[in-house]
């Protein structure tokens, strides 16, 4: 059978235009992975960004505990940043979000500082998501600014307004006195923002009244880890740009959970042992009299498991990849003896579901002084580039500080350490 010679002509052209095809859609797909890429670096703020601690008491009451501010992709204490003498952090009106692993929970406005031993606090108003603050009372209403080197303006005294200093010749209309007329000469340089003050401009809240406090109060959650009593503790974050808030609580099955403790508890329990090993050589007095023998003489055969108290163990996702990253908090003791350890380890699990130490820190109680030991509080995006990092307590018998670190694998980099005070 003869073959049109239109049939040999059409094959060409049909994978002609296949490969033109082919080329344009792949072209396409780097051209949005590029435009990602650079909104990506877009997002990434260049501050300045302030990291705080707060502290909100069930009946409402709440202060804010200043961390560290990061401005053009470099941490500064934040308790002594462009301080004259209240820190920057702590300004009047400043907003901080609260935030849960990286969950709003709420809005804190600064409405003054003091300090106090162990540096600067912030005190102010705390508003839950999803309360609705109390509606102020009609009364005490300020005048509007006016010009001081005009005449003072009569005007019809409200029910908290002051009293005028003299009787008038027409005492049923009091004048203003002075103090009025200082108070509005002294509010425009309050009222001054200086532009490079991290503020929260999302949704700042209106300032409330003390009543609503109590009704505030309700909606914490009760118990915060590490923290006597029912007092609520998150992280907030003040920032005049950045990426949205996402929470970075790693979603597992009840049976995973199980799987990545015992894991971590292996982790954990290899390094108690290797700590206590190195207690015994040194011939340190971390264990109890008469006992100190005994461990040498089973280090070359097995070596009793540790016995864990305490263990908490938080998962997360900090780049939005699904990648768990492994945080476990213990105490810890060999059967041997009494000395209390506490364990923190991180662990970050591979493609392969292997899980890999990634940071280890094992303190005693007998030696803080010169090994404190670390407490997670939460992961939180510290620097405005939309992934979370990890800050911990650190307590030693100087008192406590701050640790700020980012994971990159399977190696933790420190990113910000305070001083203790």
């Amino acid at each position: 059978m003869k073959l049109s010679p239109h049939a040999n002509l059409y094959r060409p052209t049909l994978y002609r235009r296949l490969a033109r095809g082919v080329i344009l859609g792949s072209l396409l797909l780097v051209l949005v992975q590029h435009e990602q890429a650079q909104l990506a670096r877009r997002e990434a703020s260049k501050g300045p960004r302030a990291l705080a601690l707060l502290e909100i008491a069930p009946n409402g009451k709440a202060h804010v505990i200043p961390i560290t501010i990061m401005y053009d992709g470099k941490f500064y204490d934040a308790g002594a940043y462009k301080a004259s003498p209240i820190p920057m952090a702590l300004e009047s009106d400043t907003v901080y979000e609260g935030l849960k692993t990286g969950t709003p929970e709420g809005l804190f406005t600064v409405q003054g500082a003091r300090r106090v031993p162990a540096g600067w606090i912030g005190e102010g108003q705390w508003q839950a998501v999803g309360s609705t603050p109390a509606k102020k009372p009609a009364a005490p209403v300020k005048p509007p600014e006016e010009n001081t080197d005009r005449p003072p303006v009569l005007r019809h005294a409200g029910p908290g307004s002051p009293k005028p200093a003299e009787p008038s010749a027409a005492p049923k209309e009091p004048t203003p006195s002075p103090a009025p007329a200082a108070q509005t000469s002294t509010a425009p340089p309050a009222a001054e923002e200086d532009k490079d003050r991290p503020v929260l401009r999302r949704g700042k809240p209106e300032p409330d009244t003390k009543e609503s406090s109590p009704a505030k109060a309700e909606t914490a959650a009760p118990d915060a880890k590490g923290n006597t009593g029912n007092v609520q503790v998150m992280l907030g974050i003040s920032a005049s740009d950045g990426p949205e808030p996402r929470p970075y609580t790693f979603q597992m099955k009840h049976e995973e959970e199980q799987t990545f403790r015992k894991k971590m508890l292996a982790l954990a329990a290899d390094e108690v042992r290797a700590r206590d090993r190195q207690l015994a050589e040194e011939g340190s007095e971390s264990s109890a009299p008469g006992k100190n023998s005994p461990p040498r003489s089973k280090a070359a055969g097995k070596v009793p498991a540790p016995i864990f108290d305490d263990v908490q163990l938080k998962v997360f996702d900090l780049t939005n990849a699904n990648e768990p990253v492994l945080v476990l908090t213990a105490r810890a003791r060999m059967p041997n003896h009494d000395l209390q350890h506490y364990v923190t380890v991180v662990g970050h699990e591979d493609v392969y579901g292997e899980v890999h130490k990634a940071f280890a820190n094992i303190a005693d109680s007998l030696h803080l002084d010169i090994r404190p030991r670390l407490e997670l509080i939460d992961a939180v995006d510290a620097d405005g580039d939309g992934r979370g990092e990890l800050l911990f307590r650190r307590i030693s018998d100087a008192g406590s500080a701050y640790d700020l670190y980012r994971v990159i694998g399977d190696k933790l980099y420190a990113l910000y350490q305070s001083t203790s005070p």
